[in-house]
């Protein structure tokens, strides 16, 4: 396989809560490309109630890293994003420059409160969507109104959504319990990403190594390379995947 794409990460120093400073950014990075990755997306979260950083804060953020990788001879693109808490005003902020979607693609990483109704996402998927975004559903295995209605996830793709997983769930490294779903959704065929959600170098670390490991062996070479590179080498080139 070509190298792993990770779209969904939290490696931009100082905006949120992953990487607290440039040297641990470096750290992360330098663990990224060890264990594979070639391309990764930026993704500090942007919730209302919280002061995230605006869009040039994050683009002039990521220059700065992009120069730290220079100077470390580190072998791995950085693009932008935002991981979008979704919430009255989401599209109007996106459509004014004021949230990020995905290396300046039409996809937008967005996620919900765990407990919201599965109304509530279902409708906010539906407006991101009329405003021509493809949304990504993040970390899916964490709705549990979705994940528990009988065809709460397939309903949501059929509407149009995407659905990403976190590569911690499928090892297991998040509990049996969000390993067993994880590992049900990619056995029915619901899942497009794996993504790290990386936020320190222990416990969410930027490694796909492991989780392709384990898809290669029970679903075969090819979901791995569609679910680690394919798909989201389609966000990096803004392509719709069919």
């Amino acid at each position: 396989m070509e190298n792993y794409i990770d779209i969904h990460t939290h490696i931009l120093p100082g905006v949120d809560d992953g990487a607290q400073s440039p040297e641990m950014s470096l750290e992360m990075l330098r663990m990224a490309a060890g264990d594979g990755i070639g391309q990764i997306i930026l993704t500090p979260h942007s919730k209302p109630w919280h002061r995230h950083r605006s869009c040039a804060e994050v683009a002039s953020g990521v220059a700065r890293l992009r120069e730290l990788l220079q100077e470390e001879r580190l072998d791995i693109q950085l693009y932008t994003g935002n991981e979008l808490f979704y919430r009255s005003g989401l599209l109007e902020e996106l459509e004014a420059g004021q949230a990020a979607a995905l290396a300046d693609s039409h996809y937008v990483l967005v996620e919900f409160d765990p407990a919201a109704d599965y109304d509530y996402i279902r409708n906010g998927v539906y407006t991101l969507l009329t405003g021509g975004y493809y949304p990504i559903l993040a970390h899916v295995e964490r709705y549990k109104n979705v994940c528990t209605k009988k065809t709460g996830v397939a309903e949501l793709i059929e509407m149009g959504c995407f659905m990403q997983v976190n590569a911690g769930s499928v090892t297991g490294r998040h509990g049996l319990g969000a390993a067993r779903l994880t590992r049900k959704l990619l056995g029915q065929g619901l899942v497009h990403f794996i993504a790290t959600d990386a936020h320190d170098l222990r416990r969410r670390r930027p490694c796909l190594s492991a989780c392709a490991k384990y898809l290669e062996k029970k679903f075969g070479a090819d979901d791995s390379r569609r679910l680690l590179h394919d798909n989201p080498g389609c966000v990096l080139r803004d392509e719709y995947i069919r």
